[in-house]
């Protein structure tokens, strides 16, 4: 009797930090302080992707490095609470890191970062992660970890160097141009789907309107990648694997009240629908449908589970193919 192959996961091979979000009325001029109204610590960064995944059926885990202190335990305790294992052990010698997001009145985010171990990965630490991965795996990548001086080199390397049987997604993140082209390239050339919003995709193509610049970043991809370049309320543009056009996936009509996280519930759900079986263009539409309930709550990790959003897709076809 033969032993059924594992499932395939999502592993993030990127960052999850602490975000402590403070709501204040306005940033404070140089030298001075302000009142904060609301403060939150939560779990970030990658985080929110691999919950989106994770909330729709995906097995996912956590490939980056987590350390010993406060911020550590909470990343650790939250990845758990979602059911997302960790594959590295603590590390021994710092923290976590931590993001401050100042958060004004008119809504917009003002932040500061300070990373910690998961700054300084190791060698040893990205062949323990490759020899991990099970044939069918979809490893995330984020432009947030290539940008770094230790982790940007190690991880380009590490990509370029993956079987043909693991699939990449690279969400290039709003510093990608700050990553050096010797890291930057590898990646493009190993990339199965990037996924970006409109002003990343503007700035990897110098092309502001999103098709344009789908249609040019699939050029720099391998043949037989695609791309996503995420539209906010407007949906997504689609440029497909063996579709010469770039197709437009429409989006939900919602009561925005944060944007925060959308993004990455977007690209979660993209990839566990993916794993699914389902073809592009119809996950797609389901990471549309995602993101837009995303948007309806506040918090960073607000990406529906199954239920919520076979319910949100009431009457269209894809809600009964969600729920086979």
């Amino acid at each position: 009797m033969s032993v059924p192959s594992p499932a395939p996961r999502l592993v993030l091979a990127g960052n999850v930090i602490a975000d402590l979000v403070i709501e204040i009325p306005a940033l404070p001029e140089r030298g001075g302080d302000v009142i904060g109204s609301r403060t939150e610590l939560y779990a970030g960064g990658g985080f929110n992707a691999l919950t989106a995944a994770r909330r729709l059926g995906a097995d996912a885990v956590y490939a980056g490095l987590h350390g010993t202190g406060p911020y550590g335990d909470l990343v650790r305790r939250s990845l758990a609470d979602e059911g997302v294992g960790t594959l590295l052990p603590v590390r021994t010698d710092g923290d976590t890191g931590f993001c401050v997001a100042l958060v004004d009145a008119g809504g917009e985010r003002t932040f500061v970062t300070s990373f910690g171990v998961d700054a300084r990965m190791t060698a040893a630490e990205t062949a323990a992660v490759a020899d991990a991965l099970r044939p069918g795996d979809t490893v995330q990548l984020s432009g947030y970890s290539l940008v770094m001086e230790i982790n940007g080199p190690l991880l380009s390397a590490f990509a370029a160097a993956l079987p043909p049987d693991v699939r990449v997604c690279f969400d290039p993140a709003p510093l990608v141009a700050d990553i050096p082209a010797a890291v930057l390239d590898p990646v493009l050339a190993r990339t199965d789907w990037l996924s970006c919003n409109a002003r990343e995709g503007a700035l990897m193509s110098g092309l502001s309107d999103p098709r344009e610049a789908a249609a040019a970043l699939r050029g720099r991809l391998a043949p037989g990648a695609g791309v996503l370049v995420r539209a906010d309320k407007d949906g997504c543009w689609l440029a497909a694997p063996g579709v010469d056009a770039v197709a437009h996936v429409p989006g939900f009509a919602v009561d925005a009240v944060d944007s925060n996280g959308a993004g990455d519930a977007h690209v979660g759900a993209f990839l566990a629908l993916l794993g699914r079986g389902l073809e592009p263009q119809t996950a797609a539409r389901g990471a549309n449908a995602a993101a837009a309930l995303a948007v309806t709550r506040r918090g960073p990790a607000t990406a529906p589970g199954q239920d919520e959003l076979v319910e949100f897709l009431r009457g269209d076809p894809l809600a009964a193919r969600l729920t086979r």
